[in-house]
């Protein structure tokens, strides 16, 4: 911790085979969705923000709806599920983009999250700041065709968000404890509010680390938990079906990050700012989480640290 690689970590938890293999806690200062908390003793109970480790939970709850019918279909235009912006509809590009290049980020309209979260131009804070959250993303100018660029966008997750609340006719953090997170016995979730009022779907959700673990562990078991089929095994395949190169060495699919390891077999990943993580190592029948709390941090800096204890962790169990 004195070399400064692991500063500001808040939790670490680790499941083997099933059971807990490490469980541990820190000090350090936090943040809930941008509001600082000021220095946070951590524990086991403690909700920690998953920033755009949300928009994997995202992810899964979409499939969860589709399956229940409350939600478009993945081949179905996204401007369909929007007629109050029938202006918009004429753009034969902008008409094109479906439902699954939300999923896999590829709507192909210009996006821009690589400014600070401080600077009003950064175009999740932008969506957030307008009157309408939804026209704002699919009125952004058209830069490629969809589905051949990847183009990270909170953007793609509000919508997501937005069509699986509107379909359950709840709040979407209320369609999660139904479906997801009770089955899974996870008793404690905040979902931090946006500006309108609606859960931040991309950035917003909180959760004990432990909590994310039985996540981590549901996508292990390909959507069953103590013989119960909470998510359908046929979302997680194809949630875990590479769709387009996101940055060097890792594919994306629908929500999730696929990293392929030194032997070839896949890690899976949910990815937040700060340092925050969920990874699924099948081969290893390995879950982990990450939470730490460098948010003001540039970017290589956040890199650097999660990686120090990414590199602990696999070092400890031989990978």
């Amino acid at each position: 911790m004195h070399s400064g690689e692991l500063a500001n970590l808040h939790a670490v938890f680790i499941a083997r085979h099933g059971k807990v293999a490490l469980e541990r806690y820190y000090t350090g200062t936090d943040e809930r969705w941008g509001t600082p908390l000021g220095t946070v003793t951590f524990d086991a109970d403690t909700l920690h923000d998953l920033r755009s480790v949300s928009k994997s939970i995202v992810g899964l709850l979409y499939g969860m709806a589709l399956a229940e019918g409350k939600v478009p279909a993945l081949d179905t235009p996204v401007l369909d599920a929007f007629p109050a912006y029938a202006d918009l509809a004429p753009d034969r590009q902008r008409r094109a983009i479906h439902i699954a290049h939300l999923l896999s980020m590829t709507m192909g309209l210009s996006w821009n999250e690589d400014l600070p979260y401080s600077d009003p131009r950064n175009s999740e804070i932008a969506m957030e700041n307008s009157a309408d959250r939804y026209r704002y993303v699919l009125s952004r100018p058209v830069e490629s065709a969809p589905g051949t660029a990847w183009r990270y966008s909170g953007g793609t997750t509000a919508i997501l968000g937005h069509l699986v609340a509107r379909g359950a006719g709840v709040p979407l953090l209320d369609f999660a404890r139904s479906r997801l997170f009770e089955p899974l016995g996870i008793e404690q979730a905040e979902w931090t509010p946006g500006f309108n009022g609606e859960a931040a779907a991309a950035s917003g959700l909180r959760l004990r680390a432990s909590d994310l673990a039985r996540i981590g562990q549901l996508i292990l078991e390909r959507g069953s938990s103590q013989g119960n089929q909470i998510v359908q095994a046929d979302w997680i395949t194809a949630s875990l079906t590479p769709r387009i190169p996101a940055f060097e060495g890792v594919q994306y699919g629908y929500h999730w990050y696929l990293a392929p390891r030194r032997d070839g077999s896949p890690a899976v990943m949910g990815i937040g700012y700060g340092g925050q993580r969920l990874v699924v190592v099948p081969s290893l029948d390995l879950v982990y989480v990450i939470f730490m709390g460098n948010y003001q941090q540039p970017f290589p800096v956040q890199l650097q640290r999660v990686f120090a204890v990414q590199n602990l962790i696999h070092g400890s169990v031989g990978a």
